[in-house]
């Protein structure tokens, strides 16, 4: 542990820095830009048909997704530069860039023409402003989990760097319950012509908040740094056996996370006829519950170890996915509800990864070497879930297509467990 980690973690144990502001400014962000994310995936059908037209639902649907997919290619381009600026400058430098990044194009995203307006410049436009909360989400969940992880007291890491996968599932449920109350409250017809821009319009208030919250957070001490070369530079040569094994081990959280709680919205309404706020409000019930199951692990993984929940988690997600989509598909909201309930706690149980990938790698390019590991996993592999889904049943013709992605990606995560060292209980890597 380095100076700089030792002295914030002792400051928090020693309840000179409160444990509610050290956890609310490390989730704050993730909380807006999960939020954001998520209203653009549950509103993807009607987005699609203001700014991409077509006489078929599907492709509309699938153009809405491919901007979905742009999004997340950007976050290994954000880990990069996020990433360079928390390991020279300081990891609340790195927040405060990232929230401030996803602030503006959320706005405006709410205020954007559509296609009938503009023509071919509005979905320019809205690739754009995608492009840029990419690069802001590439940073942000890696700065998050690495600033809490290396503040946790003694043997409370995994309890502590699960709270960033909280503040993303918040987002998300956040997102969820908007876009629930929305459809719920107004006409289709209305939310299609301009109430679908209300909830990226309120995303202005959490962003604020997250700004001043972090701005609060005591500057660290300066930060050891090579100055001749460049910290991804230096990841790349001295973790590269590293990155690559915590890449693998994203796969699945990254393909199980955005089929279980973004995809299967639509997934709800295209397959099963489910009705939106139906779908939506299953959506939202499974959220709640998502967030003390994540927690849940990270406190269990303090006192098992992080390697025996990853190891049940990915066998759990090879045997049951299509069992659990299967279920779902059977008709109706309870048999819909006890699926997603059994995904939740397949990928709550991902919530060990933040202290599992802090614990791999040392402190002196960690952020840049956790930011290639985890964006090129969840940006590439996750952020193309829900367009290779739908994808998967446009081609096959079979609902339950989805299930095989998923437990293909459950199955490269489990090979990756077995090139894991335990970390919990032990110094984290100077």
């Amino acid at each position: 542990m380095t100076a700089s980690e030792a002295t914030l973690a002792t400051r928090v144990a020693a309840g000179r820095l409160p444990h509610w502001r050290h956890v609310s400014a490390g989730c704050v962000g993730n909380v807006l830009e999960w939020y954001d994310f998520a209203i653009y995936g549950y509103l993807a059908a009607a987005i699609g048909r203001q700014f991409f037209p077509a006489t078929d639902p599907t492709a509309s649907l699938l153009a809405a997704f491919a901007v979905f997919a742009v999004g997340f290619l950007m976050r290994p381009v954000g880990g990069v530069l996020i990433g360079h600026i928390g390991d020279r400058h300081g990891r609340r430098m790195a927040l405060l860039v990232s929230v401030a990044g996803m602030a503006v194009p959320t706005v405006l995203i709410g205020l954007l023409p559509t296609y009938a307006s503009i023509g071919l410049a509005a979905p320019v436009i809205l690739i754009v402003l995608r492009m840029i909360q990419g690069i802001a989400v590439g940073g942000e969940y890696v700065g998050s989990m690495v600033f809490l992880v290396e503040a946790a007291p003694a043997g409370r890491r995994g309890l502590f760097g699960a709270f960033a996968g909280v503040g993303t599932v918040l987002g998300i449920l956040i997102g969820s319950a908007a876009a629930t109350l929305l459809t719920a409250l107004a006409d289709p017809a209305v939310v299609e012509a301009w109430a679908w821009r209300v909830p990226f319009l309120a995303g202005i208030l959490p962003a604020f908040a997250g700004i001043l919250l972090r701005g609060t957070v005591e500057k660290e001490p300066p930060r050891r740094a090579d100055r001749g070369r460049l910290p991804i530079v230096e990841a790349l040569a001295t973790h590269p056996r590293e990155i690559v094994v915590l890449a693998a081990l994203n796969a699945f959280n990254a393909v199980g996370f955005y089929v279980s709680f973004v995809y299967v919205a639509s997934w709800l309404q295209l397959a099963d006829g489910i009705a939106p706020d139906v779908a939506l409000g299953l959506n939202t019930t499974s959220m709640v519950i998502l967030l003390f199951v994540v927690a849940g692990f990270g406190w269990l993984s303090d006192r098992i170890g992080r390697v025996p929940i990853l190891v049940g988690a990915t066998l759990g997600g090879i045997v049951f996915a299509w069992p659990l989509f299967w279920l779902m598909h059977l008709g109706g909201a309870a048999p819909a509800f006890a699926g997603q309930l059994g995904l939740v706690v397949l990928v709550g149980a991902c919530g060990v990864l933040p202290a599992t990938m802090v614990e791999a790698v040392g402190a002196r390019v960690r952020v840049s070497a956790i930011a290639v590991a985890c964006n090129v996993s969840m940006g590439i592999i996750g952020g193309l879930s829900p367009l290779v889904a739908t994808w998967l049943i446009a081609t096959t013709g079979d609902p339950l297509s989805p299930a095989v992605f998923v437990a293909a990606s459950a199955a490269l995560s489990f090979v990756a467990t077995w090139f894991l060292v335990e970390g919990a209980g032990r110094p984290l890597r100077d």
